[in-house]
């Protein structure tokens, strides 16, 4: 087979499907649900219309759809749907530093804004083993904004590859968001864009790339969790973008 040849799965249409609910998110749109009924019941039409609208977000906020992840061993994946907010270059997280984690050097961080509107299952940038998961309290601001890395509730998740590369990247719940939930614990194997977690009601999540590595999305970009791939493993290229 020539390098250039794509292979293709027999039968290989490929059809849209609704996507399904995961299971974390079932018992709040089953809820959400009970009380719209309800409220038909007693003759409260109006605002069980309104109710109607809040449980088909509800369920669509969960909504877990199949992602057709890239099979290439350099390519560190979006852990996340939504918008690159920010891309600097800052020092890791203390809980993910030092020689037991990224190092002290500062890297690149990309930041994914996820609106209530995006899909909200996060998944890992690369297969690996989990070497540690980090959960601090802490404040709901603005998921948006820099300082929401050091100040709000988040959870640093550290990815170790077969070779010893590692990446670490951080859930941070936002101005809405109100709980983060994890998938996996430490010692866990993972597959590259295999789900990892899922944060409640609008948040945010920031990659750490390793030295060397530049990223392959702009700031404005939209991400899809699984697919977008964020930076080649020791390409230092820059990409130039505009927004248009």
């Amino acid at each position: 087979m020539e390098n250039n040849e794509i292979t293709i799965a027999a039968g290989g249409n490929v059809k849209w499907r609704w996507p399904s609910v995961h299971p974390e998110g079932m018992k709040f749109g089953l809820i959400a649900a009970a009380i719209t009924a309800v409220l038909f019941l007693v003759g409260w039409d109006i605002v069980g219309w309104l109710m109607l609208m809040v449980t088909i977000w509800v369920f669509a906020f969960f909504r877990d759809p199949v992602r057709a992840v890239p099979q290439d061993e350099g390519a560190i994946i979006a852990p996340a749907d939504g918008l690159v907010t920010l891309i600097q270059r800052v020092p890791p997280p203390r809980e993910m530093a030092g020689v037991d984690g990224l190092g002290d050097q500062p890297l690149i961080r990309v930041s994914i804004f996820m609106s209530v509107f995006d899909v909200h299952i996060n998944r890992t940038p690369i297969g690996g083993t989990i070497k540690s998961v980090v959960y601090i309290s802490g404040k709901f601001l603005n998921a948006d904004l820099d300082k929401a890395s050091e100040d709000n509730e988040r959870q640093h998740i550290l990815v170790e590859r077969h070779d010893g590369l590692r990446i670490g990247f951080t859930q941070i719940a936002g101005l809405v968001a109100r709980r983060i939930v994890p998938f996996v614990k430490p010692g866990d194997m993972v597959a590259a864009g295999q789900r990892i977690g899922l944060i409640r009601f609008g948040s945010r999540v920031d990659v750490y790339l390793p030295a060397g590595t530049a990223p392959r999305v702009i700031l404005g970009q939209r991400t899809v969790a699984g697919e977008t791939i964020l930076g080649q493993i020791g390409d230092a290229r820059v990409v130039p973008g505009i927004q248009q």
